[in-house]
């Protein structure tokens, strides 16, 4: 699906990130929202500020916890891998999946809960695809490092490097439903949807069962 999306490539919005921008746009005012490895609570605060919408947070960090509760953002303390047993079917309008599917050990098992749990899924992902990456191993022969991906091989919290195209020919593996994709490149959006996996650095879908 093409996207309409319209997104302003400055700060006139006083937000930073445009990964948290775009997420801004697709979450509906009022919703019911899970924020799966939800950091410091940061795109919570901002879902709850912008759009009034009643969030959760599950972050293994305790320390991150302790930033969400100053925050005011309720979070606990929990492991995305052993899954979300103690959520029903369908109890978020959204499950947030944001920089976090590939630092997650079983990403095809954490992806199934999502669009369980969520009546939809938003993920957010570096685009390991991206032409720079493949043109730093194509000359250097060695794991790439970018401002995206700024930890050497040996200590970097991603375990699960992927493409665009890995996440879409997972996605249909599942029998999981793509229903929005937005290409993010260093300078905003990236509005020719066929190069994404060449162009994007980062990759923000919207998913469904």
């Amino acid at each position: 699906m093409r996207e309409s999306i319209s997104i302003k490539n400055d700060a006139s919005s006083g937000l930073e990130r445009l990964d948290y921008r775009i997420i801004l746009k697709l979450v509906e005012k009022g919703t019911r929202a899970l924020d799966l490895g939800c950091g410091t609570g940061e795109l919570l605060a901002l879902l709850a500020r912008e759009k009034s919408v009643i969030g959760r947070g599950v972050e293994i960090d305790a320390n991150n916890i302790s930033v969400c509760m100053g925050r005011e953002v309720p979070a606990i303390q929990g492991d995305v891998d052993e899954g979300l047993a103690d959520y029903p079917d369908r109890s978020f309008d959204y499950v947030i999946l944001n920089q976090t599917l590939q630092v997650v050990k079983a990403p095809d098992r954490v992806l199934e809960e999502m669009v369980r749990v969520g009546k939809s899924g938003i993920v957010g992902f570096p685009n390991f695809g991206n032409w720079r990456v493949r043109l730093y191993l194509l000359l250097r022969g060695r794991m790439p490092m970018s401002r995206e991906l700024p930890e050497p091989w040996y200590s970097t919290p991603n375990i699960h490097l992927l493409t665009i195209r890995d996440f879409e020919s997972l996605c249909e593996e599942k029998g999981i439903k793509i229903i929005r994709r937005i290409f993010l490149g260093r300078s905003g959006l990236i509005r020719a949807p066929g190069l994404g996996n060449l162009l994007a650095v980062q990759a923000i879908y919207m998913i469904r069962k």
